[in-house]
């Protein structure tokens, strides 16, 4: 009997082993399509450019060199428009996607997000309001945005999670009062948008259909170090929101994880890296609750291999919601938020009906 029970542990140890292999596995590919989509996107556009072109501008970016007039335009394209748009909605992707999966496992429900939550629309409302007061006092935007953008989006999530407290988390508390906010801002800011001029309602509509068409490097360097910053953290952090997700509060508890803390410093994290995405690109729903539901489907629940998979599936959908976006009707480019709209919104409707029971 002994070895019995023995040899299924083993079996059972083993199983888990593959497991794991196989999940990293799909994890490198994914990678590695991520870097082909990486590559095809910066040389596609209203004008394709070869390898080679990449490659001579990527050599005198890294050496230096003089080229000829016609290389250091191409050279200029694909350094100074191209990279940085690709890289910027790859980043941008991934901070979303994160954010969401940390919301779905903290709040135990996979139709959570920063856009059905109403942090995205906050988000848009703070660079929106911080658009307009700079115009009217004739100074530069700047940072501004960005820190209206985070104060607005961290005020609405105490809003929703403050309120959602009162009735223990519930999830249909959190999507009512998600789409009571979202509802809000999107009438605040198109209020702004009404007493705005042309300059100002020209950039605020930038905001609301989210865009990388202003990419810059700078911005690309902010969210890379963000994700620097908060992803190991999150990786640190997921055995305890596997216990929580999996087996709720009073389990977490037991089993020595500090559920208020884990659920604030996780909250913030998403709140503050998927609000200064918004501050850069805008408005782009969907991202957040279709990233990590396709993660969650191919690699499971575990948040160990959900939150670096749910980084590359939203780099990816979003990166490649451009490149469609650029393609399907040149030279005009279809704003990425209103791509992923077209596919995120009637995945969230197959969430609702699947998750009907929990609603």
């Amino acid at each position: 009997m002994a070895l019995a029970e023995l040899t299924a542990a083993d079996l059972a140890v083993a199983r888990n082993a593959r497991r794991q292999q196989w999940t990293t596995v799909l994890i490198a590919l994914s990678v590695a399509a991520l870097a082909l989509l990486t590559v095809y996107s910066t040389l596609k556009g209203t004008t394709s450019y070869s390898l080679a072109d990449l490659g001579t501008a990527l050599h005198q970016a890294a050496f230096g060199g003089e080229l000829a007039r016609d290389d250091q335009r191409v050279a200029n394209v694909l350094l100074h428009l191209r990279l940085p748009r690709v890289l910027l909605a790859i980043f941008s992707g991934a901070l979303l996607s994160l954010a969401g999966a940390a919301m779905q496992g903290l709040l135990r429900n996979p139709l959570v997000s920063p856009y059905t939550l109403g942090l995205s629309p906050a988000a848009g409302f703070g660079a929106a309001l911080a658009i307009l007061l700079s115009q009217s006092a004739g100074t530069a935007a700047g940072p501004y945005i960005s820190l209206s953008a985070i104060f607005f989006s961290l005020l609405c999530s105490l809003v929703v999670l403050g309120l959602a407290s009162t009735k223990s988390m519930n999830i249909t508390v959190l999507i009512l009062l998600g789409t009571a906010l979202t509802s809000i801002f999107t009438a605040l800011t198109a209020g702004l948008q009404y007493i705005a001029n042309d300059e100002a309602i020209a950039a605020i509509a930038r905001w609301t259909f989210g865009s990388v068409n202003e990419a810059r490097w700078s911005h690309v360097v902010v969210l890379l170090v963000t994700l620097v910053v908060i992803a190991p953290y999150f990786m640190l952090r997921a055995g305890a929101v596997n216990s929580l997700a999996f087996a709720g509060d009073d389990t977490a508890k037991s089993l020595g994880v500090n559920v208020g803390v884990l659920r604030v410093s996780l909250i913030f994290l998403a709140v503050t890296g998927s609000s200064l995405v918004v501050s850069f690109i805008g408005v782009v729903g969907f991202v957040g609750l279709v990233g990590p539901h396709i993660a969650r489907l191919i690699v499971g629940s575990d948040h160990r291999y959900l939150f670096p998979f749910s980084m590359v599936t939203g780099g990816f959908l979003l990166l490649l919601a451009d490149t469609l976006g650029r393609l399907v009707l040149p030279p005009r480019v279809i704003p990425v938020g209103i791509v992923v709209a077209l596919v995120g919104a009637p995945l969230f409707i197959y969430l609702i009906l699947r998750k009907r029971n929990a609603l």
